[in-house]
Parts: C-alpha cells; structure tokens; sequence
C-alpha cells in the first residue's frame, strides 16, 4: 500500500499543488488564517492489520463535519487528496466492493459545495490517468450521486452520465465487450476467439513512453514470460488508433509471441466498447474473458491477480 501511495502522490503532485491559490503578499499571509486540514479516525492499538484496515473502512471519515461547507473554501486540498487516496488504499484490496464508497457519497450529498468537493477529490485519485488508484468501481458511486443529486441541473448532468457509461462498460467480474483486431498481413479475429486460461489485452500507442515500459516489464516478468511459453497466457497489443504508419514502424519492437493488432476503423473507440482516456491501459481476462483487471497500468498486479488464483 505504501508503494502505490507514494507513486500516487507523486504523480499528482503537480495537478494538486495547481489547485492551491497563487502565493500572497507577505501582509496578506500574516493576516490569512491557516489552511484547515482533516484528521481521519485512528484504528485503536491491539487490532490486527486486518482489523485495522476493516475498522478504518467504516470510520475513516468520522471525524469529518459534512454539513461544514466553509470546510470546502478553507481546506488544504492537497492535504485531502492525500487524506482521500489513503482512505481508498485502505478499501483497494477488495477492489469491487463499493459499499464503502456508496456510504461515503450519500454522506457528502448534503449540500452541492461538498458534493463538488468529493467529487473532485474522487476524480482526482479514482478516474485521473496518471494515478495508480484508478478504480471505476470505487468511481461508480461518485458519478451515480451526482446523477441523483437535486442540486445539478441538465447541463451539468453531461460529464458523469457519460462517464457513468464508460465506467460501466467492462466491470470486474463481468465478460469483456469483445471486438475484432486486424493484424499487418490484413488477417483478423476476435478478442473472443483467443483461447489461454489468461488474455491480457494491451491498449498502447507506439509513441507511448509508459507504454514503453510496461512492455518491458511484461517481457522481463519470468512468471508472465513462462505462461506465454506454455499457451496459458495470450497477450494481444491493441492499437487504437488510426496513424498506421506509425504502428507499422512500431511493430517490430512488439514480441513475436504476441499478438499485435490495430482497431480498423476504431470500432473500440466510436462504439465507446472501452474507455479510451487513460493509454496504455492493461486488462486482464480469464479463460470466459471475464473481467480480473480492468485499466490498469501495474504489471506487478497484473501478476498477484494470476498468483492468487493459482
């Protein structure tokens, strides 16, 4: 958990810290008061970490005053975006449980300056591209109140409900949308017609440096290398894209035991079958191509999913 909150942190630095007002006049800071910040519950001592981690799922925010929404004007945003991506470390090894979160957002709909303010904290760690937290299960109740919510009109209602949808599209759990690759020699086939215990669909773009990357960890992974040698795992490398070009000068750094692929036409990305927004992207399928990980970017998950399976 603490890898994932210090590459967290880090990656959203930057975005966080440009939410902070432009620095003040020395005069103005003397007579500013202090940001205010949030101090979550604290598990008692003798619990176990299991304990501890279930204790703090039903009280993290206990603490906290949502009907205070001078908090929202007040608060050290970055403080809370730490406070929040902490609170969902601690719900993230049971990656499809959303009760937790279905709890937290009726309790933030109280007024429409906290549910804002939630909503941005839940965009900022569970739906931007450059964190490792990126849980469209977790973001599900987030967007579901601010549908529900009395307090936003039509216009407003445009961005969740359609990324309402694309959240919904391929959950844990639940079988892939499947759609048709076209390889170089102009052959195709189907996500559903690739038959291993494990496909990992690859979404990436040849300009990619992260893409570059998690290739490289692929390939470097004894366990993943070893179950491609044997048939059990299949990777398919989806381009989704239309700039061929460079998908051709690209394809020879793609391994041969792969399969590399483009999207004719960008079925996936006109038919809206997968999210698109965060590339690369890794989804991991079992044999019925249900759902195990979904838009990750962590190839170290990808391989303690197949381990606790094994």
């Amino acid at each position: 958990m603490q890898r994932i909150l210090i590459i967290l942190l880090a990656a959203l630095c930057v975005a966080a810290c440009g939410r902070r007002r432009s620095a003040p006049s020395q005069e103005t800071a003397a007579s500013a008061p202090r940001p205010r910040v949030f101090l979550p519950a604290i598990a008692p001592a003798g619990l176990s970490p299991d304990e501890q981690r279930d204790y703090l799922r039903r009280h993290y925010w206990d603490r906290f005053d949502f009907t205070d929404t001078l908090f929202v004007s007040e608060a050290d945003t970055v403080q809370m975006i730490e406070s929040f991506a902490r609170y969902i470390a601690v719900l993230s090894d049971r990656p499809a449980d959303s009760a937790p979160m279905d709890s937290l957002m009726r309790r933030a709909s109280s007024s429409k300056p906290m549910l804002d303010y939630f909503a941005m904290l839940a965009q900022t760690v569970l739906h931007d591209p450059n964190s490792p937290l990126r849980n469209d299960e977790f973001y599900i109740p987030v967007l579901r109140a601010q549908l529900a919510s009395p307090f936003y009109d039509e216009y407003e209602r445009i961005a969740p409900q359609y990324d309402l949808e694309m959240a919904m599209q391929n959950r844990l759990g639940q079988p892939a949308n499947d759609f048709r690759y076209t390889l170089a020699s102009g052959a195709s086939g189907t996500l559903y017609g690739l038959k291993a215990e494990y496909v990992l669909l690859f979404i990436n773009n040849p300009g990619c440096a992260m893409c570059r990357e998690i290739r490289e960890a692929i390939t470097s992974s004894p366990m993943l290398s070893e179950m491609i040698e044997r048939g059990r795992l299949k990777v398919l490398a989806l381009y989704p894209d239309e700039d061929l070009t460079e998908w051709r000068d690209y394809r020879d750094r793609i391994p041969a035991s792969w399969i590399n692929a483009y999207d004719k036409g960008c079925v996936v990305r006109e038919k809206s079958l997968y999210d698109l927004h965060a590339i690369p992207a890794l989804y991991l399928l079992d044999s019925c191509k249900r759902v195990l990980v979904k838009d990750s970017a962590d190839v170290a998950q990808i391989e303690e999913v197949i381990d606790r399976r094994s």
